[in-house]
């Protein structure tokens, strides 16, 4: 079995060498392909690839056309929109994804970043602390769990919501549950964003449901950009003047809202959640161990596609 490792954003170098541990002790050969920036590049390399290792490549179904002998396809990572499963499924391909593997690494940024903002972007004038302000969740996956975790640390109040997570399993977790999106937030004085990019949640984050918000309310984005309506967003935020945007995906509008929005909106050059050394490495072992099970047992358990 040829297991391909194909990243336009490289794994670090120890996640790379973890990967190949995992992959020979299981009697297969590792194949790596990085740093290429031609599509051709990656539809030659498929070719004779049982199964493949990805970040953020985009894996369409010219891609899945050239791979006849590809098996399975993971996702290094919690999200996998950068897949067409409807072309996998019809190449009879297996996708799956490497969920809670970067979790911690994407809330110590939210953290991070927010720390960084209350501060006022560390600037020498005087900020405001997070000890005592509500934290609100838009969803309560594995990344909000940890966010909700590390916030308690600050002593902060911590609410969320979630359409498909029973509000008993966020009140076991020791986060309030609020009743709707519109609720959290109207009550909210941070609202941090950690659903997916699905036909539901494309755009949903909107001038209606931000200007909810309250007087001096921040708004954190460490999810998907697809999320955000980018143009009512930038319109609703040049009118109100206290409330700030960050986020570590930059807006296609970078420019526009830096210059409209100086000294409330921060984007981190690319996007950082998951760029640590552990996560990296978590989330390479996770889809290497993945593969193997799936080739020795069968085992599907992460499957995203049907």
């Amino acid at each position: 079995m040829k297991i391909l490792v194909a990243t336009s954003k490289p794994f670090a170098p120890v996640a790379v060498e973890g990967i190949r541990k995992v992959v020979e002790a299981n009697g297969c050969q590792m194949a790596l392909l990085e740093k290429y920036t031609e599509k051709a590049d990656l539809l030659a390399a498929v070719a004779d690839a049982d199964a493949l290792i990805v970040r953020s490549d985009k894996i369409d179904a010219e891609v899945l056309d050239a791979a006849k002998q590809l098996k399975i396809v993971v996702r290094a990572g919690a999200g996998y929109d950068n897949i067409d499963l409807e072309a996998a499924t019809a190449h009879k391909v297996v996708v799956m994804n490497t969920p809670g593997q970067n979790s911690n690494a994407v809330a110590e940024l939210v953290m991070g970043l927010l720390v960084y903002t209350v501060r006022n972007f560390f600037n020498g004038k005087p900020g405001t602390e997070l000890k005592g302000k509500t934290l609100g969740l838009l969803a309560f996956g594995n990344v909000s769990r940890n966010v909700a975790r590390i916030a308690k640390g600050f002593d902060m109040n911590v609410m969320a919501y979630d359409a498909y997570c029973p509000a008993e399993a966020i009140e076991a977790a020791g986060v309030k549950s609020v009743a709707t999106r519109e609720e959290l937030f109207e009550k909210s004085d941070i609202v941090s964003l950690h659903i997916p990019a699905t036909p539901d949640t494309i755009h949903s984050i909107n001038a209606e449901l931000v200007g909810k918000m309250k007087q001096g309310a921040i708004l954190i984005n460490t999810a998907r950009k697809e999320v955000i309506d980018e143009p009512q967003l930038l319109e609703l935020l040049t009118k109100r003047t206290d409330l700030k945007y960050i986020t570590d995906i930059k807006p296609d509008a970078d420019a526009d809202f830096a210059a409209k929005l100086e000294g409330r909106y921060f984007a981190t050059p690319k996007k950082m959640g998951a760029q640590t050394a552990e996560a990296n490495t978590n989330a390479g072992l996770a889809a290497a161990k993945q593969i193997a099970g799936f080739f020795k047992e069968g085992i599907t358990k992460f499957q995203v596609n049907k």
